[in-house]
């Protein structure tokens, strides 16, 4: 593990493969931490690439920053630390939450992004339904902890049949969810309640993307992968079966293959 600052806030990371290889830059969703992709980074790491998992501030074992924390704070984190590891672009990507700190990073720092990676995500503004939800679920988290929220949505994050199917999946994502400071989810929650809509950013991209969703997913759906599509005509779109949200602990293979296929394919 590694360490590095911005503006006075300590922040973690870990780092797979060769210093050499492709960069990759891959950004865990909300309430995770960097753990969620590490059997992916391995995996990468043997294909030759130098693949960076951050915890975003407020998760993992970063610095937890109570309040709200708007997506171009955790993007300038994660440009931050590509700074201080000396990379100039990398293939940034991210699942759910993470999806959309990637896309903002692509708003903000297209210059760093040589390739996207979109996982269980989608790119519109935050319904005003949706805001109302994600403020009331801070509140509740704060108020109550992780532990009831993660036993509730434990069946969305994984397909229902993968919660019984696959014991060490759903054993790490609870606990990711459970370890996770509630502080840290609430401020990330009314930052995420205010994400701008990525659908001009997502039109204006040239750079290889792949767009990665669970066939059984319920919180970012096939037809949301498909939109995502429809405005990056060029990405490639991969469905996973026996998959919900998180198609990269449940099936690790067949994602595995396809980020590597993905990324060993990037210039």
């Amino acid at each position: 593990m590694g360490t590095y600052e911005v503006d006075g806030v300590r922040l973690a990371y870990e780092e797979w493969g060769p210093e050499g290889g492709t960069p990759v830059v891959l950004v865990h969703g909300h309430p995770f931490d960097r753990s969620l992709w590490r059997a992916q980074a391995r995996r990468l790491a043997g294909a030759g690439c130098r693949v960076v998992l951050p915890d975003l501030r407020g998760y993992g074992e970063s610095q937890v920053v109570p309040g709200r924390t708007p997506f171009p704070v955790f993007a300038g984190d994660v440009v931050a630390l590509l700074d201080h590891l000396g990379i100039a672009d990398a293939v940034v990507g991210g699942v759910s939450m993470g999806g959309q700190i990637t896309m903002e990073i692509r708003r903000l720092h297209p210059e760093r992004v040589r390739a996207l990676v979109l996982a269980g995500t989608s790119y519109p503004a935050e319904t005003e339904e949706g805001r109302v939800g994600r403020l009331a679920l801070a509140e509740r988290l704060l108020a109550e902890g992780m532990g009831g929220y993660a036993d509730e949505v434990i069946g969305r994050m994984l397909a229902p049949y993968n919660v019984e199917a696959k014991p060490d999946a759903a054993a790490h994502v609870l606990r990711m969810m459970r370890g996770t400071d509630p502080e840290g989810a609430a401020a990330a929650l009314r930052g995420r309640a205010e994400r701008a809509d990525y659908e001009a950013t997502l039109s204006a991209v040239t750079e290889p993307v792949l767009v990665v969703v669970g066939a059984d997913d319920s919180f970012t759906t096939v037809a949301d992968a498909e939109a995502i599509r429809r405005l990056v005509p060029h990405a490639t779109l991969t469905v996973i079966d026996g998959a919900g949200h998180l198609p990269h602990l449940e099936q690790p293979e067949e994602t595995g293959e396809a980020l590597v296929e993905f990324v060993t394919g990037v210039d």
